[in-house]
């Protein structure tokens, strides 16, 4: 049985210790914001992939046309200079564009991986100031 008297714990229909009246329209509004947002996140992740997946494709475009315009016309003249000559194009042509758009491509995910995502999933603005780890401030703080 739980006690009626004033500031009494009651248990576990306390709310968590929030305190106040518990409003079940505010309560449903809260969950429809969260899941509009929940929703937003995984379409924009989702399209996150997608745009991975087409630059992949790119590539693999990109590659097949500098092989077939530089390689093979150079191997089909059968001129072991024009070979040479070819091969150089498809060599400077394949680093700077394909291996360029490579390490730029990672880059960029990571940073929306680490930036975007994280925040997401990990960070809420809940009021809460940062103070970061310093050591001077527990040294200072420390009993010895």
């Amino acid at each position: 049985m739980l006690d009626d008297t004033p500031g009494a714990p009651q248990g576990h229909g306390g709310h968590g210790g929030h305190g106040g009246d518990f409003e079940f329209g505010e309560v449903m509004i809260h969950q429809a914001i969260e899941t509009i947002e929940f929703v937003l996140g995984m379409v924009s992740n989702t399209a996150s992939y997608l745009r991975l997946w087409a630059l992949s494709l790119a590539h693999t475009e990109l590659a097949s046309v500098f092989w077939e315009k530089a390689m093979l016309a150079g191997i089909q003249t059968e001129n072991a200079f024009f070979i040479f000559v070819a091969y150089a194009v498809f060599a400077a042509v394949t680093l700077g564009v394909l291996l360029c758009m490579d390490v730029l491509e990672c880059y960029l995910h990571a940073l929306r991986l680490h930036w975007v995502e994280f925040q997401n999933k990990f960070y809420k603005a809940d009021g809460h100031r940062f103070l970061p780890f310093d050591f001077r401030a527990v040294i200072k703080n420390a009993e010895l």
